[in-house]
């Protein structure tokens, strides 16, 4: 893989007990097809995310600060929404969040130990204003992310197929890509409500692998998240880590770039297994 590119090593080990690299391509290798998770890796809405969870914290009396983080960077709305009850130990009855959260630290690594198992109803009371909130946001705009328009047009010149596999929900997708990513071309999208179990669990990337037709060890995720990762990795699949908001722990399988500027369609083929060699153009 070209110095060039921006990608990063793999994070296994090699042969020389160094940390290897990926192999590199054949000249005009493409992958067989690329799985996008959005927020935080193509649109730059973890921010948003993150301050509409601090929105509605606060409504439950909850200032969101580092120890939240795990439980709301990359996570689904409902796992969010049972931690903020959890945390409040409240009954999710809070009136509408206030307008905005003032003072709120942004996250760094840690894990909060929460209280007692919420209540279904509390959980959904909370997710319906955690998506109101984040859905106002992003309809404000979400900005893209870095190198995304380049490389979504050198896959789709390259006819390589792509596709959405989002842990957000339907209808902040839809916005999403109605507004930033319009005319992107994804083969489809899919949310938190198109599969039983949503990130980290491997179903999202394995229900899109199977509507491509393709292996998941010969797509290639593209990933900014631990638990995305986590999702991508535990389907079998590759994955091109461009973290955002929380660090991603090297592993098996996993590549890292610091952006997806100058990434290119064989750079992600070379993320591919040997057994799940990439075609050629």
């Amino acid at each position: 893989m070209s110095a060039e590119s921006g990608v990063g090593a793999e994070a296994g080990v090699g042969a020389d007990g160094g940390v290897g690299r990926p192999p590199a391509p054949d000249g005009g290798a493409l992958p067989a097809a690329v799985l996008f998770d959005m927020d935080g890796t193509l649109v730059d809405t973890e921010c948003l995310w993150w301050d509409a969870a601090a929105e509605v914290a606060a409504g439950l009396g909850h200032r969101l600060g580092d120890t939240d983080a795990p439980e709301v960077v990359g996570r689904a709305v409902l796992d969010t929404a049972a931690h903020l009850v959890r945390v409040t130990a409240g009954d999710g009855a809070a009136a509408d969040p206030p307008a905005a959260a003032s003072g709120t630290a942004r996250p760094a690594a840690g894990r909060a130990a929460g209280p007692p198992r919420a209540s279904a109803d509390a959980v959904d009371t909370v997710a319906r204003q955690l998506t109101r909130a984040f859905l106002l946001r992003v309809e404000a705009g979400a900005p893209l992310r870095p190198g995304v328009r380049s490389l979504l047009a050198a896959l789709r010149a390259a006819d390589v197929p792509f596709a959405l596999v989002s842990a957000s929900p339907r209808s902040v997708v839809d916005s999403v890509v109605a507004g930033a990513l319009d005319g992107a071309g994804f083969a489809f999208t899919l949310s938190a409500d198109d599969t039983a179990r949503t990130k980290p669990h491997p179903a999202p990337y394995l229900a899109a692998a199977g509507r491509l037709g393709v292996a998941p060890g010969a797509c290639v995720v593209v990933e900014d998240s631990p638990d995305g990762t986590a999702s991508a990795r535990a389907a079998g699949c590759p994955v091109l880590v461009v973290p955002s908001l929380l660090p991603v722990a090297e592993g098996e399988g996993r590549y890292f770039a610091a952006s997806l500027d100058g990434v290119g369609p064989a750079d992600l083929a070379a993320c591919v297994s040997v057994e799940f060699r990439p075609r050629t153009a």
